[in-house]
């Protein structure tokens, strides 16, 4: 959920050296093949199922979103932290994985409109009696998924935590149910559905409040692109966005995976 997502900063200065590509690189504006970085581990947006196969809220969405352009897409499973490398080494082509639209992410890669918007909240033990604040929290375990927004957060914010980081926010949800850290940040979906609403979530509940301020959070989430493709495949998922709000197959996913509209508000 909208997570996410801070470039770590090596990554950073990796994928704008190889933004330098040449606009003559770019695909045909026709689009008639499209492939689609995806996470894979984030659920109920994005995850293996038993039978090895992507599902997930935004697996569906992407599979729409291509009905819409026409397009024959291929879903390319990548740890979120590889996303934007491989966007800009053209081993994909878009991003659909619960990237939030940041300023800093922004100086590297293009963005589609938001398709959704969710404050991040901490999750910890029900009877846990903390004080959501730098000072309540001080020397407390925060766990987080490395280089997402929440990671950035807590970083700045939380200075005197200790923070602890992980390849996914599974893993961290992980630590915190045997005791390994005090509390989480995530995503309000993605603590919800993904763990507070499963077994493994029992005895466990959102703390504090809602944290949803752009400087850190940015202004939803979009679908990432390259800069030099904004204006052609850019443009036709913008139009294929707007179409799914439109003939309510957004709406459709939308109830089939969550208690709550996460359509942006504006």
């Amino acid at each position: 959920m909208q997570r996410r997502h801070l470039i770590a900063q090596g990554a950073l200065a990796l994928a704008m050296a190889i933004s330098a590509f040449s606009t003559a690189h770019a695909q045909s504006p026709e689009w008639k093949k499209i492939r689609i970085g995806v996470e894979g581990a984030y659920p109920p947006f994005s995850e293996v199922g038993p039978d090895g196969k992507l599902k997930g809220f935004e697996i569906d969405l992407a599979n729409a979103l291509c009905a819409e352009m026409k397009a024959e897409c291929t879903l390319v499973q990548q740890d979120f932290d590889g996303l934007i490398p491989a966007l800009q080494a053209r081993k994909v082509d878009a991003i659909i994985a619960s990237m939030s639209i940041t300023d800093e992410r922004k100086k590297v890669i293009a963005f589609s409109n938001s398709y959704y918007n969710m404050p991040a909240r901490f999750v910890a033990r029900a009877d846990a009696k903390l004080e959501i604040s730098p000072t309540g929290l001080k020397g407390k375990k925060i766990a987080v998924q490395r280089a997402t927004i929440h990671e950035r957060f807590v970083s700045e914010v939380f200075k005197n935590s200790q923070i602890v980081r992980y390849a996914t926010q599974d893993q961290a949800f992980l630590d915190l149910k045997s005791g390994r850290v005090d509390l989480t940040l995530a995503d309000l979906v993605a603590a919800d559905t993904g763990f507070l609403k499963t077994p493994g979530g029992k005895g466990f509940a959102f703390v504090g409040p809602n944290f949803e301020d752009p400087k850190y959070f940015g202004t939803g989430v979009g679908a990432g692109l390259r800069k030099l493709d904004e204006k052609t495949l850019g443009k036709k998922i913008n139009d294929a966005i707007a179409a799914v709000r439109v003939n309510g197959t957004f709406k459709k996913l939308n109830d089939k995976y969550f208690e709550y509209d996460i359509a942006p508000k504006k």
